[in-house]
């Protein structure tokens, strides 16, 4: 793809996908709180709830800022694909494919756009771009060679 339209559709990737898992790490801490998302998710089911509902919080909250800023963007993609695979075994899959029904239709799309990230990275237009530039292979045969 041409890297043209490569960076600007990365961007609209991590911005979507980062301000959706913000939205919905936001909805936790307004909503049951820090210490009620724990109760939350034992309702759900989910083991160590108390744990893992604030953890949960945690990645949605810091992991979706980090997505739309383009930094640290495959550690935090890589903490959205485990939740969205976790969310969809424990709690959705039960209630079939449709979002509307409880299943796990958003949970899926979701980890799907974080994978997607995980394997390509941010693009060009990131705070990891400039990293990304000092250790690609392309300037590691140019270190070595001078």
């Amino acid at each position: 793809m041409n890297r043209v339209l490569l960076d600007p559709a990365l961007l609209v990737l991590r911005a979507v996908l980062g301000v959706t898992m913000f939205a919905h790490g936001w909805q936790k801490l307004t909503g049951p709180g820090l210490e009620g998302v724990g109760g939350m998710f034992d309702q759900m089911g989910v083991p160590l709830a108390q744990v893992a509902g604030p953890a949960t919080m945690l990645v949605e909250l810091v992991g979706g800022v980090l997505l739309v800023l383009g930094l640290a963007t495959r550690v935090a993609a890589a903490a959205v694909v485990v939740v969205s695979v976790g969310a969809i075994a424990i709690v959705h899959w039960s209630a079939g494919f449709y979002a509307a029904d409880g299943g796990y239709e958003l949970v899926l799309v979701l980890a799907a756009m974080a994978l997607t990230l995980v394997l390509t990275g941010p693009g060009g237009w990131s705070l990891d771009a400039p990293f990304a530039r000092r250790r690609s292979p392309e300037r590691a045969r140019e270190m070595v060679s001078a």
